[in-house]
C-alpha cells in the first residue's frame, strides 16, 4: 500500500486495506489526511469451517461403525457400542450444523450506500455489486475492492511557479475541483487510486499553466473566481478513460511573487491615496456646490418675494382698472338707458301724434263723405223739382200709309196733348218722387254704413298694431311702454 503525498501541500488520493467494519470511516473521513475513494476489505472467511465438517463426518462414520459392531457383537458389546454410538452421532450432527452456520455467516457481506463492490472469483473480476446485503456462497468468491461512486470527492492542487504571458512566475495558483467515480471497474483495473493521484495532479498542473500563460501579470488576480469551464472539459476528456468525471472546479486563490506583491502594495497604496484625494475633493466640491445651492435658494426666495409683491401690485392695479371699467360701463349703460328712454318717449309721442292725425283724417274723411251725401241728396231734390216743372216734348209718329198728315190733325193733337200730359205727369210725379226719395234714403244709409264699417276696420287695425307692438316689447324684455332695462 502506497501513501503518496502531493508535493505542493494539496490533497492526496490513496487506497487502504481495512476490515468490513472500518470501511465507512475510511471512505467518508479518509486516512491520515489522505482521500480514500477505494478500500480493499480483509476477507477472513477462509476454510476453517471445513474442520468442523471433517470432524462431523468422522464422528458420523465412527457412530456408524459402532452401530455395526453393536449389531454384529454380543449383548454386552452391543450395549457398549450403542452407548458410545449415540453421543458420537450427536456430536457429528452438531459439528456439521455448526460448520453450515459458520459457512452461512461468513458468506454474508454488506455494501454501504453510495459505494460499489468489485466481486472476483479465482482472482478474476466477475461484476460490480451495488449497496445492500449479498451472499457469497462460493468459497473462492470475494469482494476485492469497495469503491465510493456517489460522493463528489473534493481535491485541491496548488500549482507553483506558473509563468504568465510576460514570463513572470507566479508564486502559486490554488486549483480546487470535485470528481466522481462513475465506472468503478475501469478505475480499479486501469489506474488505481495512487496512480490516479499522480495523473490528476499532472493534468491539473498542465491545465493551470496553460491558463496562466493566457493572462498578464497585473491581471493575475482576475483568475480568482473566473470561469474555468474549458478547463473542466479538458480534464474530463483526459480522465474519462479512467471512469472518473469532474463535476466542478474553480480557482480560489492566486499568489503573486513577493517583489511583485510589493509593487502591487505600492500601487494599492497610491490608489488608496488617490481615492482618498478624490474623496476629499468630492467632499470639497459637494461643500461648494451646497454653498452655491444655498445662495441660489436664497436668491430664489428673494426673487419669489419680489414676484409676490409685483403680483400684489399688479392685482391691485387690475382691480382698480376693473373697477374703473365697471364704473365707466355703468355710466355708459345709464346714459344709454336715458337716451333709449328719451327716444322711446319721443317715439311714443310721435306715434300718438300720428295716430291722432290719422284719427283726425279719418274723421275729416267721414265728415266729407257725409257732406258729399247731403250735397248729392240736395242735388237730387233740386233735379226732381226741376223735372216736375220742365216741359216735355211729345213726338207724334204716324204710320207711313195712313194718309193722316194734314195740318188740322197736327193742331188738334197739339191742343189735346197738354191736358193728357198734365194728368199723366201728376200721377208720374207722385210715383217718381216716391221712388227717388226711397233711393236717396237707401244711398244715404249705405254711405253711413260704409263709413261706420271703414271706421271699425281702422279701429281694429290700430288695436292689432298696438297688440303687436306690446308683444314685441315684452319679447325683447322692455316691458310696457319700452320702460324695461336690458342686461
Amino acid at each position: 500500500m502506497s501513501q503518496p503525498v502531493n508535493a505542493g501541500g494539496g490533497s492526496s488520493i490513496k487506497e487502504s486495506l481495512a476490515s468490513w467494519g472500518d470501511l465507512a470511516g475510511l471512505l467518508r473521513g479518509g486516512d491520515q489526511g489522505a482521500i480514500v475513494p477505494v478500500v480493499i476489505p480483509r476477507d477472513n472467511r477462509g476454510l476453517r469451517w471445513m474442520i468442523l465438517v471433517w470432524f462431523g463426518l468422522f464422528a458420523l462414520c465412527s457412530a456408524l461403525m459402532m452401530s455395526l459392531n453393536a449389531v454384529m457383537g454380543g449383548v454386552v458389546a452391543g450395549i457398549g457400542y450403542t452407548v458410545l454410538a449415540v453421543p458420537t452421532l450427536i456430536v457429528g450432527v452438531l459439528s456439521i450444523i455448526a460448520a453450515g452456520l459458520w459457512w452461512w455467516r461468513g458468506s454474508i457481506i454488506e455494501i454501504e450506500e453510495g459505494t460499489h463492490g468489485i466481486l472476483t472469483r479465482y482472482g478474476a473480476i466477475v461484476k460490480p455489486i451495488g449497496p445492500g446485503r449479498h451472499y457469497l456462497w462460493h468459497p473462492w468468491s470475494r469482494v476485492d475492492f469497495v469503491v465510493d461512486t456517489r460522493t463528489e470527492i473534493p481535491y485541491t492542487a496548488p500549482v507553483l511557479a506558473c509563468p504568465t504571458r510576460e514570463n513572470v512566475p507566479l508564486k502559486s495558483i490554488e486549483f480546487f475541483l470535485k470528481f466522481q467515480i462513475t465506472d468503478p471497474i475501469r478505475f480499479v483495473t486501469i489506474i488505481g487510486a495512487s496512480n490516479f493521484d499522480l495523473v490528476l495532479s499532472s493534468a491539473v498542473q498542465d491545465a493551470i499553466r496553460q491558463r496562466s500563460r493566457q493572462v498578464n501579470t497585473e491581471s493575475a488576480y482576475d483568475l480568482r473566481g473566473s470561469n474555468v469551464e474549458d478547463m473542466r472539459r479538458l480534464l474530463n476528456g483526459q480522465l474519462e478513460k479512467y471512469g472518473v468525471r469532474i463535476t466542478g472546479c474553480n480557482i480560489p486563490d492566486v499568489q503573486l511573487p513577493n517583489q511583485y506583491q510589493q509593487h502591487l502594495s505600492t500601487r494599492e497604496r497610491v490608489a488608496k491615496e488617490l481615492v482618498a484625494y478624490e474623496q476629499e475633493w468630492e467632499l470639497t466640491r459637494k461643500r461648494r456646490i451646497d454653498t452655491l445651492l444655498m445662495d441660489i435658494e436664497r436668491s430664489k426666495k428673494t426673487r419669489d418675494a419680489k414676484i409676490v409683491e409685483v403680483n400684489a401690485s399688479l392685482n391691485k392695479a387690475r382691480k382698480d382698472v376693473a373697477q374703473m371699467l365697471e364704473e365707466q360701463v355703468t355710466e355708459a349703460q345709464r346714459v344709454r338707458y336715458e337716451i333709449e328712454t328719451r327716444g322711446r318717449a319721443d317715439l311714443v309721442a310721435a306715434e300718438n301724434e300720428a295716430k291722432a292725425q290719422q284719427r283726425l283724417a279719418t274723421a275729416y274723411r267721414d265728415n266729407r263723405a257725409v257732406l258729399e251725401y247731403e250735397l248729392a241728396r240736395r242735388r237730387l231734390d233740386v233735379g226732381a223739382v226741376l223735372a216736375e216743372h220742365a216741359p216735355r216734348p211729345v213726338v207724334v209718329q204716324t204710320e207711313a200709309g195712313s194718309g193722316d198728315s194734314s195740318t188740322l190733325s197736327t193742331l188738334l193733337t197739339a191742343q189735346l196733348l197738354p191736358q193728357m200730359m198734365n194728368e199723366g205727369s201728376a200721377r208720374a210725379s207722385l210715383g217718381t218722387a216716391g221712388n227717388g226719395t226711397q233711393e236717396a234714403v237707401d244711398s244715404a244709409r249705405g254711405a253711413v254704413a260704409a263709413a261706420a264699417e271703414r271706421q271699425q276696420q281702422m279701429a281694429e287695425e290700430y288695436r292689432n298694431q298696438q297688440d303687436t307692438a306690446m308683444r314685441q316689447q315684452f319679447e325683447r324684455g322692455e316691458g310696457y311702454g319700452g320702460q324695461g332695462r336690458r342686461r
